[in-house]
């Protein structure tokens, strides 16, 4: 676990020039965020009519992901809070527009204006507290709760994630069902150590929009579902779908029912009896009073 670069140092200061630059430079690295990149953009399921459209990368570091955006015809802006990434992405001259920024903050873009959001190897460093001020379950909800703001309604936000537990895996997942997601987990290759990937796929809208999860990949790159194996542990699900969550109502205000007028007269006979001075009983004894006379 001490390989995770989450659990070394934040992400500003673990990405520094010398990790940027060699992160970039790795023909391996590219192979893989390319392979992640399409399978995200699979899994989004946007409409095949040609007409680009904008997409926000979470964590687009140096802009490899973002290459694959361009290659595919979409617009995208990119957000990191690593500054030595993003000058190798400006350097490189990527396409996409690049912003500085702490996506545990919130995301500041204006509502609805976002047709589609990924992210690749990002969202698991909410989980980690690297300041103080940092808590992670205040980190999730302002993260999720502005990206279902500039979304689209029916829109989805596909985020490859490396959960360090099954209860990482389900607190990221649960802050994003409160902020008014549906969705769930997408696993590939759920019975490989090394290709094993595992994918949240969120919808943004109401619970009427297709919410249904796709399915994984297997060993043979065909899809498969959750019967496949039914004798599996949650660790070798295919798919974990939590769909048609929506954004919770305010409760309602009770109010505590007042009390009778048995119950009252019941109370002044008692105080009568300890020899208090009571009024006596009317025809007007415990009736509600009217707002205003």
């Amino acid at each position: 676990m001490s390989s995770r670069p989450e659990l070394q140092a934040p992400p500003e200061i673990f990405y520094d020039d010398s990790e940027a630059r060699k992160y970039t430079s790795s023909s391996r690295i590219i192979k893989i965020q390319s392979e992640l990149t399409e399978r995200a953009l699979e899994l989004l399921a946007l409409p095949d009519d040609g007409v680009p459209r904008l997409l926000l990368d979470i964590g687009c570091g140096s802009g490899l992901s973002g290459e694959t955006l361009t290659e595919n015809g979409h617009e995208w802006i990119g957000l990191d809070i690593s500054d030595s990434m993003l000058n190798v992405a400006l350097e490189r001259e990527v396409e996409g527009d690049v912003i500085l920024g702490d996506m545990g903050q919130g995301l500041g873009f204006r509502s609805g204006v976002i047709d589609g959001a990924i992210s690749i190897s990002a969202i698991q460093w909410l989980c980690n507290a690297d300041k103080s001020s940092h808590e992670p379950r205040l980190r999730l909800k302002a993260f999720f709760g502005s990206l279902y703001k500039c979304l689209a309604r029916g829109a989805r936000a596909v985020f490859q994630v490396y959960p360090e537990n099954i209860d990482q895996r389900v607190l990221i997942l649960s802050y994003a069902m409160r902020a008014g997601f549906a969705g769930g987990v997408v696993v590939d290759f759920p019975h490989s150590g090394k290709k094993r990937k595992e994918y949240l796929v969120l919808t943004c809208g109401p619970p009427s929009i297709n919410t249904s999860v796709p399915k994984g990949k297997g060993e043979d790159g065909e899809s498969c579902s959750e019967d496949d194996d039914s004798s599996g542990d949650e660790e070798n699900q295919t798919q974990v779908c939590v769909s048609d969550r929506h954004r919770p109502r305010k409760k309602q205000r009770t109010t505590k029912k007042g009390k009778g007028r048995e119950w009252i007269l019941k109370k002044k006979e008692q105080m009568r009896r300890r020899g208090n001075a009571v009024p006596a009983d009317t025809k007007y004894t415990a009736r509600k009073r009217k707002a205003r006379f």
